[in-house]
């Protein structure tokens, strides 16, 4: 284990097959220690910042850590925007808001469609940040229309491994985080145990318990299942293989499940479990021996709603009916398989979509099963879903209806459009990866039967 962990804080790239793209992906290894250096200018410039709200306008990575800070210390002035639901969109007050637009890659659908937007209402460039790479088109855009501020992350470090930087770190200062003490608690993070973690995981995974179930405490902190989501199923599940995770906040068992409890004593301590499962998975990757820094089936469902929505009107597969879902996964359902319940649906169903999970699950005698909003997931557990184990049993959730009229400014579309293809194109994907998918539409998941 010794020598494992001198290798990964060398960042030896030959940990992982040939071919792999860690070469300019391990700037997560000592980015808690880099930040350290900037902690005390990012509070400086996050405390003159007073608006009432502010909205993170962002997708995969760039949302999901701070969604999991936010909620962690209970706080009402984030809104962490990583849908194009037109309803919610269109739910956010933008007048005394101030907004963090955050995209690696800086061209993400989403993202542009959502800053277009708020630009619309609030074309001010002094109530906008940017959080991105060097180079991109954001930052180009954050330049032309003088942005308060542009945060120039370090490109060495891969979305969803990018909570301990300024993706995460900038909003986490925003509501409040002392965020020297988040990277402390990075810094202090147990590796050798990290690593032993991560090598369970593996060895699970290979054994075929596979269903990496993470039970995160209920209430505040139970939204660390959303990150911890996205980091093992990006990373992991490609080439047929991968670790499947089930974040849940209660107990779930069976023969192919690997279970890990996670606890907190204060938020703070959030800066050590993510370094703790970055580490974990990026080990993991290296037992399964697969690279756990690139995406390749992420980019599949993007290219399918861009083709979609070049062939306008919409054309959609024909629902089933949502009487019939319990149903049809006993019909398709075997040992070893789960269950992933996508629902482009608003986030104001979170607790009914969960209540879904978990009947589904009892009703299918425990089987694993997975829920989550799109577009969200198409940044973080899509990837699974596609290039992981052929052991996924999807139910496609689509409104009966828009649920709202918001037109996206420059664009031939609007949000309901733009959503509707998201889920199309997805449903096409899964279907050429010989996927089992049911696309049903409801009002509400608790239509389903």
């Amino acid at each position: 284990m010794s020598e494992l962990k001198d290798r990964l804080l060398k960042r030896d790239t030959t940990l992982w097959p040939e071919g792999n793209v860690s070469g300019n992906r391990l700037g997560w290894i000592d980015v808690a220690e880099r930040m350290r250096d900037f902690a005390t200018s990012i509070h400086k410039w996050a405390s003159a910042i007073s608006y009432r709200k502010i909205v993170l306008i962002g997708m995969g990575g760039s949302s999901l850590g701070p969604e999991v800070l936010r909620s962690a210390i209970e706080s009402e002035r984030l809104v962490v925007l990583d849908t194009t639901d037109p309803a919610t969109v269109a739910a956010v007050d933008p007048s005394d808001a101030f907004f963090l637009v955050s995209s690696k890659s800086g061209g993400t659908l989403e993202v542009q469609s959502l800053l277009a937007h708020f630009w619309s209402k609030v074309p001010d460039g002094s109530r906008y940040a940017a959080i991105t790479d060097p180079g991109t088109e954001l930052e180009a855009i954050a330049k032309e229309r003088d942005f308060n501020r542009i945060f120039t992350n370090p490109a060495d470090i891969g979305g969803r491994y990018s909570v301990l930087s300024y993706f995460g770190l900038v909003p986490a200062a925003l509501v409040g985080y002392d965020v020297n003490e988040l990277c402390e608690q990075a810094l202090h993070t147990d590796i050798e145990e990290a690593i032993e973690l991560g090598t369970q995981m593996a060895e699970a995974a290979n054994e075929g318990r596979d269903k990496v179930t993470v039970v995160v405490p209920p209430g505040r902190f139970s939204t660390f299942g959303l990150w911890i989501e996205q980091l093992i199923a990006e990373s992991t599940g490609k080439h047929g293989k991968g670790c499947i995770p089930v974040p849940t906040s209660e107990p779930e068992t069976g023969a192919d499940r690997f279970i890990d409890r996670v606890v907190f004593q204060a938020p703070s301590e959030l800066g050590r479990e993510f370094y703790r499962w970055e580490i974990a998975t990026a080990v993991a990757g290296h037992l399964l021996e697969i690279d756990p820094f690139d995406e390749p089936n992420v980019s599949e469902s993007k290219a399918n709603t861009k083709r979609v929505l070049e062939s306008l009107p919409l054309t959609p597969p024909k629902p089933a009916s949502p009487s019939r879902v319990i149903e049809w996964l006993r019909e398709q359902v075997k040992p070893g398989d789960y269950v992933s319940i996508q629902a482009y649906l608003p986030y104001t169903y979170a607790h009914e979509l969960e209540q879904l999970r978990r009947r589904v699950r009892d009703e299918l005698d425990g089987i694993a099963v997975t829920a989550g909003f799109g577009p969200r997931f198409l940044h973080s557990t899509g990837q699974l879903h596609k290039g992981g184990p052929n052991t996924i049993v999807s139910v496609q959730l689509v409104p009966t209806r828009p649920t709202a009229e918001l037109p996206v400014p420059g664009k031939p579309y609007d949000f309901a459009t733009l959503i509707d293809a998201q889920s199309i194109g997805d449903y096409q994907s899964l279907q050429t990866h010989g996927r089992r998918v049911l696309r049903v539409a409801v009002d509400n998941p608790e239509d389903v039967q």
